[in-house]
């Protein structure tokens, strides 16, 4: 960056307002104030204290997850594990029946098997890597679709203005949240997916917002779109077979991380390093961070250490949240005309001729033959749960 280097010269910080959502400090210019040569140097320097980041961590996310879905529809082999398949001509890479699968992907116990998140296993089965390896995998290719369009949208340009690290923590521990929190509430099915992470980001994106309030242009307006597209996203998750409880996790856990990863020095306060030799401001003897930043940071510090400390504690004695909360199961389904949120025991009686399985469910006394070759017994559970549902 080219520079006066006249040693007298005083130089004043003019931050100029700009219009734009996430408007920041990198349009502030330096303007001489007077100088003592008469050379003809440059009128104004632009002066940018904020790095701006190359994003590769969210696009190296996204294609991991990707992989993995590859990985999991090649462990999955439809052709040889069920009867008919979607999209045959995949050979071992085709989808599972609309009936058992509608999303387009593998099986209940393929997913199980690649490391959903099944509170049983992670409890007793001293599996508590489930509750990260869950968000890397995914039902089918509509939701690894929406799910990775959505990263892409949020997550690049959170990574250009604070980087990847501090990106990378706030999405895998935001995600860890939301696994918590639905294996708190949820404990009678699996789950799979980054919503709890992507959420995370939302709400990171939000305690950015408030943290870093005087440094926004149009902050109202911003705060209002930011919090109208979280609302909306959350009012999906009441949805039937929507596991809300991890979007919900997921979101307190970014919202909390973004005031300890994502806080920004306010205007005015510039660092010594970031000013070229024989410059001077009077901007420089402002405090890097307002008192309430401290605050924010603190406060959600000790939220998050205490959360996940007391619900890690409550998951692994076998508490089921819902007991102590006869309203809670709403937040993740709300019954209507429509549909219904009730979740009856999957339970099939199973007999066994030379060649075939039946199975009735109880639930409903539907009752379904197969053929016996291959059937394993997480197969023989996948085809309960289809036939139960």
């Amino acid at each position: 960056m080219g520079r006066d280097n006249s040693p007298s010269e005083i130089i004043d910080i003019e931050s100029k307002p700009n219009n734009n959502y996430r408007s920041r400090s990198n349009h502030n210019v330096i303007h001489p104030l007077a100088t003592s040569s008469g050379d003809s140097g440059p009128l104004f320097q632009e002066f940018k204290p904020f790095k701006k980041w190359v994003s590769w961590l969210i696009p190296t996310f996204v294609i991991a997850n990707v992989i993995l879905f590859i990985v999991s529809m090649y462990v999955n082999n439809c052709p040889k594990n069920s009867i008919t398949c979607v999209g045959g001509f995949l050979g071992r890479f085709a989808f599972q029946p609309f009936k058992e699968n509608p999303l387009l992907g593998p099986s209940s116990s393929t997913l199980e098997k690649m490391g959903a998140l099944e509170v049983n296993k992670v409890v007793h089965g001293h599996q508590p890597w489930r509750l990260f390896t869950c968000i890397w995998l995914h039902a089918g290719i509509f939701h690894i679709l929406a799910n990775m369009l959505s990263l892409l949208f949020i997550g690049i340009r959170l990574e250009q203005e604070f980087g990847f690290v501090r990106i990378g923590l706030l999405y895998i521990v935001s995600g860890f949240g939301g696994s918590l929190m639905s294996a708190l509430f949820i404990q009678s099915s699996i789950s799979v997916g980054a919503s709890g992470a992507l959420f995370g980001l939302l709400g990171g994106m939000l305690s950015e917002l408030i943290t870093n309030w005087t440094i926004y242009a149009n902050k109202l307006a911003a705060l209002l779109t930011l919090v109208f597209i979280i609302v909306i996203n959350l009012a999906v998750g009441i949805l039937p077979h929507v596991d809300n409880f991890a979007h919900i996790g997921g979101f307190i856990s970014g919202f909390l991380l973004g005031f300890v990863f994502l806080i920004r020095p306010q205007f005015g306060w510039v660092s010594q390093r970031n000013l070229p030799s024989g410059y001077a401001t009077r901007a420089s003897t402002k405090p890097k961070h307002k008192t309430y930043q401290y605050v924010l940071w603190v406060t959600a510090l000790i939220l998050l250490v205490v959360g996940f400390t007391v619900g890690l504690v409550m998951l692994f004695r076998g508490v089921n949240v819902n007991d102590h909360c006869s309203w809670c199961h709403y937040l993740s389904c709300v019954p209507t005309s429509k549909w219904s949120c009730k979740t009856e025991p999957m339970v099939c009686m199973s007999s066994q001729g030379e060649n075939e399985l039946t199975l009735t469910c109880q639930s409903n006394g539907k009752t379904n033959t197969y053929p016996l070759s291959g059937v394993s017994d997480s197969r023989i559970k996948d085809l309960c749960s289809t036939l139960c549902s």
